[in-house]
Parts: C-alpha cells; structure tokens; sequence
C-alpha cells in the first residue's frame, strides 16, 4: 500500500510539474535574446531613439536582454523573414507599407507577407527644414517660388514618410500653380545623416528631418554651415498638441505648432490642408507564433498602464500611442488604403 501511494504521490507531482512547466513556457514564450531591428541605419534618427525607448522598457518587463539592431528595410525584412520564434522582430513606420505603394524595391505589401504587431508612438516631429541663411522663410515661399519658376531641391528618402510629404508639396504647386509642380525637384538619398549632409554642402535646398535628430542644428548661429531653421510640420495639429508644452531642447511646442496646420497650410485640393501623423509598430515574421504575439501584447499593455513609458516618450517627443496587434492591424490597414488613393492622385 506505502508503493501505491508513493507511486500516486509520484504521479501527481510529475503532473503538477509538468503543467507548471507549460504554464512557464507560456509565460516565457520570449525568453534570453530579443532583437529588435528597425528600418534605419541611424543611431540619431526618431526610429532608433523610438525602438530604444521600446526595448529597455521590454527587457524589464519580460527579464531578457533587447537589442536594437539599426540594419536598414531591406536587412530588416530579411532577417524577420529568417525568424519564426519571436527573437527577431522589426520596428519601423509608415514607410513599412508607403515604401509598397510607391513601388520601392524592396518592398513587399506588409499586410499579406507579415504580421503586424502592435503600434508605440507617434512622431508628431516629422519635418522639413532649410538652412538658415535660406531666402525661404515660409512652407509658402517655397511653394510660391516653384509657382514661379525656381527648382526647388528637396533630400528625401525615398518611398516613405520623406516622400509622402515631398508628394504633398509637389500636389499644392500643382493645385496652386497647374504644370508648375516639376518645379519641385526631388534628391534621393538615404539615412538622415545623409540629408543633412546635403543641406551642409549646399546640394538640396530642403530636407526632411525630424525634431528629435534636427532641433539642435536650429540653435546654432546663423552664420554656422550646419544652422537650419524648421519651415513645416506635417503632422496634425491635434497630435502635436499632445506633446508637453517645453517641446523638445530649446523649441517649445507652441513654437513647433507654428510650423504645423492651419499655421503652416500645404493644400491638399485648394481647399483642404495636407497632414500625415508617422507612426511606429512592429512587424513580425508572418508564422510568428500566436503565443510569443500575445505575450509582447500583454507585456506592452503593462507597460503602457503602468505609465512610465509615456514620459519617457514625450521627453524625447513622441507621442505615446499603444494599440494592440488585433487593433492595430485594421488600423494601419485603413491607413494604407487611404493614404493609396492619395498617392495616386499626387504622386
């Protein structure tokens, strides 16, 4: 009889431990190493200081180690395609899908090749920007001028969030000033460093930027070759609104919101101003495993209530804005296909 208990007793421990053993490995379906490649090779630019923010606050809730990995679109896709257990993921923005509808290499339609995960921030600090010594004052005067004639050169990165508002420049001349728009000439070229370093050497007469990477370039001397000065902000009025009033460095937000609509007006159609928030989500292989999206949904969930996360968002400008997987994928669905028909008509 002691056999038989003892054998019963046996039996029952190996069960329960076994059945703690899966309740762990549920709990730990992203354990160790966790990589989180971004669609940048900048470690200046919004997206690298965004996923940073990201993963320090992951490899605490989760105990693991995160590390951001700024390889580019093209590698970063590669190496989601290569990871099926979650411990590779990406980070990136709009341009994950822009980079598809304007017909980058590169670029496959995110939305049937992978799965997307849950969205983080908001960049309300998309912008574009000229030398200080530039004779554009205004978003209009360069508008203006390319009515009248002058070639404007504009350093984007083309297929994404630089293009889109290079797009929407382009579309105002047109609407403002009918077969002028060729006026608007755009520099390809590729990380932020990059860009400015055109504006540096006098190779572009605009470039897109971002608060985050280009605010400090706006306190120099205007005799300094690296000064800028911010000309438009396309973000909405009401994203940028939610940034904290000291703004970023030595920029208030009420400043920046000079930059922005309906101060700042980029026409969509002669009588409706253009605005595009950037945002930034994750994008997983698409055989990602239901657990391991669940577990960073939840652990994102925590993250976002516990709260801390949004200051540190808003301390380097961004705007706090957690939504998960399942919601985020009709979202940024919806986005897509919208900011399609807009394509279409301007580009």
């Amino acid at each position: 009889m002691k056999k038989i208990a003892f054998h019963l007793v046996l039996a029952a421990t190996v069960v329960a431990s076994t059945c703690s053993i899966q309740a762990m490995a549920q709990d730990k379906a992203i354990s160790g190493n966790l990589r989180i490649v971004i669609g940048s090779t900048s470690t200046g630019g919004d997206t690298y200081q965004n996923a940073a923010i990201v993963a320090e606050a992951l490899a605490k809730k989760l105990d693991i180690n995160a590390k951001v990995d700024p390889v580019g679109p093209t590698a970063a896709f590669k190496a989601i395609e290569r990871s099926t257990d979650g411990s590779t993921i990406m980070l990136f923005h709009d341009q994950a899908y822009l980079g598809n509808l304007y017909g980058v290499r590169g670029f496959a339609d995110i939305f049937t090749e992978y799965k997307i995960g849950p969205t983080v921030a908001i960049n309300p600090g998309d912008a574009f920007l000229v030398p200080a010594k530039s004779p554009y004052k205004t978003i209009d005067d360069i508008i203006q001028a390319a009515g009248k004639g002058t070639k404007v050169r504009v350093a984007i990165q083309p297929g994404g969030v630089s293009e889109i508002g290079f797009s929407a420049m382009k579309n105002a001349v047109e609407v403002r000033f009918p077969g002028k728009e060729g006026n608007m000439v755009a520099v390809n070229t590729g990380s932020q460093s990059d860009k400015n370093q055109l504006l540096f050497d006098g190779q572009a007469d605009l470039i897109n930027g971002s608060v985050q990477a280009n605010e400090q370039y706006t306190r120099l001397p205007a005799d300094d070759q690296k000064a800028m000065r911010f000309v438009w902000i396309p973000a909405r009025a009401e994203t940028l609104a939610q940034a904290n009033p000291e703004g970023l460095g030595q920029t208030s937000r009420d400043q920046l919101m000079a930059y922005a609509t309906p101060k700042s007006s980029v026409t969509l159609d002669g009588t409706k101003n253009w605005a595009f928030d950037k945002e930034f989500f994750f994008i997983y292989n698409k055989d990602t495993k239901p657990e391991v999206v669940a577990a960073l949904d939840k652990a994102l969930a925590e993250i976002y209530a516990e709260g801390k996360i949004q200051a540190l968002q808003k301390k380097s400008f961004f705007i706090p804005n957690f939504m998960p997987s399942k919601d985020a994928q009709v979202y940024m669905k919806s986005k897509n296909d919208i900011t399609k028909k807009v394509i279409d008509r301007i580009k």
